[in-house]
């Protein structure tokens, strides 16, 4: 077996498990309504079915107070007990165990009811909360105890006490938000017992077989936050209080450092589990960026950790176990961290899915089934929307042909890749090539289709034939220093040591980190990463927090757009704060409300306000857009047989890969 360690049994009391995997707590949106919740069981029944031998709910309430949002979940009722049994009954039954995350929102509680220890308002919500009275904090406590007696009664194995993240509990333990003079606040003792109480009096009501995971902030990553003797103390004093394990949260919620986006390099935060493992005897669970078997086995072999916790990987493969135990690892279907489908639909209020695997959360919507009648199909265009559906078709047992006139599968991908901080991107092109293998789809690389090819060959034909580049129309844009994103991403053209970019979407964004970063990227190296972000490896300083140390960057980069106000407000919700801090870290230049008007041997001479300027550069690097490529579509409009056209072919604006992998799927999931 090639990860042992992985696979090696963990004894918890009466509890063993097979195997050294938590799926981590991952808010679905499916935990909020009583209607969702047979989907919230077949979501955790496949992932089940999958190997996972221990897994937690999304964050649910202990009580109104608690709310994330307005009648969001919540366990405070016993009429609401029946419905988790629907969970608990769906995982056990596959042979695996459940856990309830508790989750008291405090002042990040989006409501007008939100409490706190102290009443300072949050960065994150518009609402200031309620500062807790002593009578109101034991109110509170006795709601956790009183909510992991109906979870215990509804069938979990154990709770999850939420500690960390910058939720209630941690905001108990930090100065920041603890300004109390009473019993709850003052010293680091005081300010511990709120969380030490409630694992103390849990223990006392649950018994001693029922699990306690208690969620510990290893480094809160914002100013006031705790030091990490105080961690340590607190962690003493949790054990000794009954709690079963320790889990690693990393950073609060208005923290401004990246935790988990996919320019975090992978098991960035292990090392402080590590160190905590010397303090405490009860086992340790690793967190943050671990999304593949040999990652997990290299920190479990090394002793850093007892187990590993991972939550996104089992959206993007709910069979990650399975492959793993097989020794299937090049199997598996890469959480690349890109938030887009996940965190970014839960902070919308939408259900949350997967980038990589539209099916996560949906699996009771979008089945793939045997087709009813065999066809030859031919998809056009391996980029992600023609893989996602090439590879379903076949799963259903079509005769499929993939065409692509690039030397390798990949599309848009094989750019997106080479941006520093999106290397994980790698991973889904090796996903889909192993797919298309094992499925027996005929792959014709090198191979542009043309209409002959396709006439009479096919029952159907999906053109995912991709975007172009758009071309500006700026006196000069037909100079040799004009170059488009792909000439320099894919064509590895030369690009000067001062640029503009010209158009700040999401692709200007990647340009620029491309032009600004030295390879190798940070992402790669922990160490590295840290001093750029100002992680104190050494906690030397209190909740981990020093100066930033970015790196010179290569490149001096203009970042601009037509658009008047500020660069970036349609990037991702939960990513692109991370990029306009690296952008600005790396002093590249932004400006909106630009009027371009010409290029030559000066540079690029725009207006501004109505202000001339000339920037003084040697290369100009155009992101403004790309267009559908439907030339062959056009030309294949007398075929006779159905035509369907997806991805950036059928929509080309941004670049959405989520987009794209989606609608291949369903297509494919009905032909």
């Amino acid at each position: 077996m090639r990860y042992p360690h992985l696979f090696t049994p963990l004894k918890l009391g009466p509890v063993t498990l097979p195997n050294r995997v938590l799926m981590g707590s991952m808010h679905t949106g499916l935990e909020d309504r009583a209607r969702d919740f047979d989907k919230l069981a077949a979501y955790f029944a496949e992932r089940a079915r999958g190997g996972v031998a221990l897994m937690v709910t999304g964050g649910f309430a202990p009580n109104i107070e608690g709310w994330l949002k307005p009648f969001a979940s919540r366990l405070s009722m016993p009429w609401q007990v029946p419905r988790h049994r629907r969970l608990t009954r769906a995982v056990q039954a596959e042979g695996a165990r459940i856990c309830l995350q508790l989750l008291h929102a405090g002042r990040y509680g989006y409501h007008p009811l939100a409490v706190a220890p102290s009443a300072i308002k949050s960065p994150i919500t518009p609402f200031k909360p309620r500062a807790l009275s002593s009578r109101g904090v034991e109110r509170t406590i006795e709601a956790f105890v009183n909510a992991a007696r109906r979870a215990q009664d509804a069938g979990y194995d154990g709770v999850e006490l939420m500690g960390s993240e910058g939720y209630l509990i941690n905001q108990f333990l930090a100065a920041r938000t603890n300004q109390r003079s009473d019993e709850w606040g003052g010293t680091a003792e005081n300010r511990q017992r709120f969380a030490v109480e409630i694992v103390r009096r849990m223990r006392a009501a649950v018994g001693s077989d029922f699990l306690i995971i208690y969620r510990i902030s290893m480094l809160d990553l914002v100013e006031d936050g705790q030091s990490w003797e105080e961690v340590v103390a607190l962690a003493r004093r949790i054990e000794a209080a009954g709690a079963s394990l320790l889990n690693t949260g990393i950073g609060w919620h208005e923290a401004r450092v990246p935790t988990i986006v996919t320019s975090v390099p992978r098991a960035a935060f292990a090392w402080i589990t590590a160190r905590m493992k010397a303090e405490v005897s009860i086992p340790l669970i690793a967190s943050n960026r671990i999304n593949m078997p040999e990652t997990a086995e290299r920190l479990l072999a090394a002793g850093e950790a007892d187990m590993v916790s991972m939550a996104r990987p089992f959206l993007a493969d709910p069979e990650w176990m399975r492959k793993a135990r097989e020794d299937r690892g090049e199997d598996i279907n890469t959480c690349i961290a890109c938030n887009q489908a996940c965190l970014d639909h839960v902070f919308e209020n939408r259900r949350a899915s997967c980038l990589v695997n539209p099916r996560a959360c949906h699996e009771t919507e979008l089945v793939i089934t045997p087709a009813t009648r065999i066809k030859r199909i031919a998809v056009v265009g391996s980029g992600p929307a023609g893989l996602a559906c090439a590879t379903t078709l076949a799963e259903r047992g079509h005769h499929v042909t993939l065409f692509e006139r690039a030397g390798e599968i990949g599309g848009q991908f094989n750019m997106a890749k080479r941006i520093p901080g999106k290397e994980e991107f790698a991973g889904t092109m090796r996903y889909y090539g192993r797919r298309l293998a094992q499925l027996g789809i005929e792959l014709c690389l090198d191979t542009t289709a043309t209409p002959e090819l396709l006439r009479d060959a096919f029952d159907e034909v999906v053109f995912a034939t991709g975007v172009t580049p758009r071309r500006v129309d700026i006196p000069g844009s037909g100079r040799t220093n004009v170059l488009s994103y792909a000439e320099v991403l894919q064509g590895g053209a030369e690009v000067g040591s001062r640029v503009a970019i010209v158009g700040a979407g999401g692709i200007g964004f990647d340009m620029a980190e491309f032009l600004v970063e030295a390879a190798p990227s940070p992402t790669l190296d922990v160490e590295r990463w840290s001093r750029e972000w100002g992680v104190d490896t050494r906690l030397a300083s209190r909740a981990g927090l020093a100066p930033r140390e970015p790196e010179p960057p290569l490149r001096e980069v203009w970042l601009l757009q037509r658009t008047p106000g500020r660069l970036g407000r349609r990037l991702n919700r939960t990513t692109g704060w991370v990029h306009r801090a690296t952008l600005k870290a790396k002093h590249v230049r932004q400006l909106g409300g630009v009027g371009y008007e010409r290029i030559d041997d000066a540079g690029l001479h725009i207006t501004v306000d109505g202000a001339a300027r000339v920037l003084e550069v040697d290369t100009v690097v155009v992101c403004a857009g790309q267009e559908p490529d439907r030339q062959l579509h056009a030309e294949c409009a007398t075929l006779g047989v159905p035509l369907h056209l997806i991805g950036g072919a059928d929509v080309a604006a941004e670049l959405d890969a989520k987009r794209a992998i989606a609608q291949g799927t369903r297509l494919a999931a009905g032909l």
